[in-house]
């Protein structure tokens, strides 16, 4: 089998690796332990912890995996170790038939990683909206909007992507207002969105595709799981609307629509949803302030 195939059947980016090897672990961490530790729950839910870590550092020392697959898949992996260490536990504590059951549970992800990999991935649409409320004249916001001047360090307050070590948003370029303009979003380590304006109408509504290409962006810039444009998660378009409110305020919506193309789109999508709102904040928030500056 070669290197490529054993990728496909065992990725990261599967159920098999996510859930089934985690258990596995857990479950042989504490079914190899002696029995008078076995029995104890608060041994069978934590120690299963100590080969996950073991795992983490390994794998950033030699570049393996980057620290924002890491920051997003431990929570499973913890949950499902510790799944794993009670269910070890259980075993241990059984008859003789327990050589036959953890050999039949080591096996279970060699059964299971060739048959998810002929599954057809689900590819689901999601939306992030976010907004914010600005007191500031419509005119000003619109121009805030529309080309958004290169933002400093200072006035980023994107923390989540931060953490993650995501690009943050430097600027926004348009060419000119209405339908067919091209705007540019432009990212720190050279991540650029490239939109297209679809629906205009000045000083209320804009709407653009995004596209985002995986070989414009440098390899060192994003996890290849992550990679925006890549195999399993890209931006497709977003809207801003900008709503004059009773009490004279005006509130500046501004919403986009992802795709994520996994086997685990229930958890993929929620942290798809987690990054966009984050990025999009983020913006509005740099809108809000260099409108309402005097």
């Amino acid at each position: 089998m070669n290197l490529n195939t054993w990728n496909d059947l065992y990725s990261v980016m599967s159920l098999t690796f996510l859930f089934f090897l985690p258990t596995i672990l857990g479950a042989l961490t504490v079914y190899l332990s002696n029995h008078e530790k076995s029995g104890k729950i608060v041994f069978k839910i934590f120690v299963p912890w100590i080969p996950i870590f073991i795992f983490l550092i390994l794998t950033l020392a030699f570049a393996i995996e980057g620290w924002a697959c890491w920051l997003m898949i431990l929570p499973i992996f913890l949950v499902a170790s510790s799944i794993g260490g009670v269910l070890g536990g259980y075993l241990k504590a059984q008859s003789r038939k327990n050589k036959l059951n953890i050999s039949i549970l080591i096996l279970l992800p060699f059964l299971m990683g060739p048959l998810e990999s002929v599954m057809e991935k689900i590819s689901s649409t999601y939306q992030a909206y976010t907004y914010i409320d600005i007191n500031a004249p419509s005119e000003k916001i619109w121009d805030n909007v529309t080309r958004v001047k290169e933002i400093p360090i200072d006035s980023d307050t994107g923390y989540l992507t931060r953490s993650l070590g995501f690009p943050r948003p430097l600027k926004a370029e348009l060419n000119y207002e209405g339908v067919g303009a091209y705007r540019e979003a432009i990212f720190t380590k050279g991540l650029i969105f490239h939109e297209t304006v679809t629906e205009y109408e000045d000083n209320h509504k804009m709407s653009f595709t995004i596209k985002a290409y995986p070989h414009e962006i440098p390899s060192t810039t994003l996890d290849e799981h992550v990679v925006i444009g890549g195999n399993y998660f890209d931006v497709l378009n977003g809207t801003y609307e900008l709503e004059k409110l009773p009490n004279g305020l005006f509130r500046l919506h501004l919403y986009s629509h992802f795709k994520m193309n996994t086997t685990f789109n229930f958890y993929a999508g929620w942290w798809g949803k987690l990054i966009m709102k984050d990025i999009q904040n983020n913006i509005l928030q740099v809108q809000k302030k260099r409108s309402e500056t005097r």
